[in-house]
């Protein structure tokens, strides 16, 4: 589908000494895209905001306390990959 965008001069050149002007409309369609999936999960992240606020989950009673909840997953996910990896297939 062809349309048609205003874009300033400026940018456009910035765009084309990046990526050449023969693939300027790849570029600026992933970069559509991109932003189109960011902003669809900030919605929802806004939407679901505050959804988990009545239900008591151990190691969330605080920012504090989920942040560390967080990053005690993340070091045993990194335990377990490590592991996973020494072992092999």
């Amino acid at each position: 589908m062809r349309t048609h965008v205003v874009i300033p001069k400026a940018l456009i050149e910035t765009i084309d000494a990046l990526v050449g002007n023969r693939h300027r409309s790849e570029f600026l369609t992933k970069a559509a895209e991109k932003e189109v999936r960011r902003r669809k999960l900030l919605k929802a992240a806004e939407k679901a905001g505050g959804s988990l606020e009545h239900v008591e989950t151990p190691g969330w009673e605080s920012s504090e306390s989920a942040a560390e909840w967080v990053r005690a997953s993340r070091r045993a996910d990194e335990e377990r990959l490590s592991r996973l990896l020494k072992e092999g297939p």
